[in-house]
C-alpha cells in the first residue's frame, strides 16, 4: 500500500510502543480475537484520523484484524509519532502522517488517507468530515457512516446537521457514558498534568491553577490539580457548571480576575479566544499557558504575538513571549493539545474503553447500513453497557443483578 511517512527504519521502536500498550488494553485484545475468527469487516474500507500514537495504532490493527482495509492519518501535526506510523506501515496498513506537518501537509495527508474511498470513517475533531464535505463531496454518497471521538468534533457535526448539510450518519462516540465519564475526566485529567509536568519540570503544589471550563475535561484537570496540591480556580460561562464547581469546593471567578493571580492556566472549553489580550496584560511574570482543547484557538496566539517584544525558545515545547515590560508568558506546545503534543496522551487503560466503543460503533454501522439517516446518532446503550461489562470483567469486578421481583417493582406504577 502507498504511504507517506517520515522514516520506515523507526518501525522497531514503534512496534515496541504498540506491544507495550497492548498489555494494558484487554478490551481491544478481546475484540481482536473475535474479529480474527469472524472477520465482520471483510470488504470494508475504513479511514482513521485520530492522534497517531501507540494506542491508536492498536485500534487500527484491531479493525484490520476484522478484515477491513485501513488507511490512517493523524488528527494533529504535533501528536503524530513517526515510529508508530512506521510500525503500522510495516504491518501492512496505509499511513499518511508525520510529526510537525505544516497545514498544507496535514490536509494533504487527510486527502491521501481518503484516497481508498472509505465506507466508514473514524474522526477526531471533525477534520475528516470537513474535508469530505468541502473537497471530496463525490465520496460522501458511498460512506455508510462514521464515528467522532471528541467534544469539538461532535459540536461541529451537530452544527452541520442543524443546517441540513451532513451527508452521512455519524455516531457521537464522545457522548457515550463509557467515554466522557472516564476518557474526558480521568484520561484528560491525568494526561494534561503529565504533559505539563514533563515539559516544565516544575512543581504544582501551592500554585494557583486556573482551569477554563468545567465540563468533563475541566472537572478532570481540576480534580487532578487539587490532588497535586494546587489552589484551583475555575472560570466558566455556564451558570450551572459554575455553581457545580463552587459546590465541589473550587473558587470560581471571571478570567479577568483570575488572570491576575494565576500561575498555571489550562483551557478545556472547545471555544475560541478564551484567554486573550486583556488577560495577558494582567498576568504575572513566568506564568504557564497550556491548552487541552482540540484546536489551538483557546489561547489567542495572535494577541500574544502582538503584545510581545520578543519570543524565545525557553525549553523544548515551551515558547516564552517577552512582554514590553519584561514579563515572560510561557506557552506550552504552541497552544496545541498539551497532553498529546507534550506527552503520550491518555493512559492505555482509559483508551481501551474509548476505542472499544469505536470498534463496536463501527460494527453497528455495518450491521445497520441501510437503516441510518444522515444525522448524528448517540452510541446505543447496549454498546455502552457492553463496554462497561467488559471492563468490569477485565478488572475482576462483579456486581449485583436485579431480582425478578425488583424488576417488576421498578416497572410498576
Amino acid at each position: 500500500m502507498n504511504s507517506t511517512i517520515r522514516d520506515i527504519s523507526l518501525a522497531p521502536q514503534g512496534k515496541a510502543r504498540i506491544d507495550w500498550v497492548k498489555g494494558y488494553m484487554p478490551l481491544l485484545s478481546q475484540l481482536k480475537r473475535e474479529f480474527e475468527l469472524n472477520k465482520p469487516l471483510s470488504g470494508k474500507k475504513i479511514t482513521v484520523s485520530v492522534h497517531l500514537e501507540a494506542k491508536t495504532a492498536y485500534l487500527c490493527q484491531v479493525l484490520a484484524a476484522g478484515g477491513a482495509e485501513v488507511s490512517v492519518t493523524g488528527s494533529n501535526p504535533l501528536s503524530t509519532q513517526d515510529a508508530v506510523a512506521a510500525a503500522l506501515v510495516q504491518d501492512g496498513l496505509s499511513v499518511h502522517a508525520w510529526y510537525g506537518a505544516t497545514d498544507e501537509e496535514y490536509y494533504d495527508h487527510l486527502m491521501k488517507a481518503l484516497d481508498i474511498g472509505p465506507d466508514i470513517i473514524i474522526d477526531d475533531g471533525g477534520d475528516l468530515v470537513a474535508v469530505l464535505h468541502s473537497r471530496l463531496p463525490e465520496l460522501c454518497g458511498d460512506i455508510i457512516g462514521g464515528c467522532e471521538e471528541t467534544t469539538t468534533g461532535v459540536i461541529r457535526l451537530k452544527a452541520r446537521e442543524r443546517e441540513g448539510k451532513l451527508k452521512f450518519p455519524m455516531i457521537a462516540v464522545n457522548d457515550a457514558h463509557c467515554k466522557y465519564l472516564f476518557d474526558n475526566r480521568y484520561g484528560t485529567g491525568q494526561s494534561v498534568w503529565d504533559g505539563i509536568m514533563r515539559t516544565t519540570n516544575l512543581i504544582v503544589a501551592g500554585k494557583n491553577v486556573v482551569v477554563a471550563g468545567y465540563g468533563w475535561c475541566g472537572r478532570g484537570v481540576a480534580m487532578k490539580g487539587r490532588g497535586l496540591g494546587a489552589n484551583v480556580i475555575i472560570t466558566e460561562v455556564d451558570p450551572v457548571k459554575a455553581l457545580e464547581a463552587a459546590m465541589d469546593g473550587f473558587r470560581v471567578m471571571p478570567m479577568l480576575q483570575a488572570a491576575e493571580v494565576g500561575d498555571i492556566f489550562i483551557t478545556t472549553t472547545g471555544c475560541t479566544e478564551v484567554i486573550r489580550r486583556e488577560h495577558f496584560e494582567r498576568m504575572k511574570n513566568g506564568v504557564l499557558l497550556a491548552n487541552a482543547g482540540h484546536f489551538d484557538v483557546e489561547i489567542c496566539k495572535p494577541d500574544l504575538e502582538a503584545l510581545a517584544a520578543e519570543k524565545r525558545v525557553m525549553r523544548q515545547n515551551i515558547e516564552g513571549y517577552v512582554m514590553k515590560d519584561g514579563r515572560v508568558l510561557n506557552l506550552l506546545a504552541q497552544g496545541r493539545l498539551v497532553n498529546l503534543a507534550s506527552g503520550d496522551g491518555h493512559p492505555a487503560e482509559i483508551m481501551d474503553m474509548s476505542f472499544a466503543l469505536q470498534v463496536l460503533s463501527v460494527l453497528y454501522l455495518v450491521e445497520n447500513e441501510t437503516k441510518l439517516q444522515p444525522k448524528v446518532y448517540s452510541v446505543p446503550r447496549s454498546i455502552d453497557y457492553k463496554v462497561a461489562q467488559m471492563k468490569l470483567a477485565a478488572l475482576g469486578i462483579e456486581i449485583d443483578a436485579l431480582t425478578t421481583e425488583q424488576k417488576q417493582y421498578l416497572m410498576s406504577y
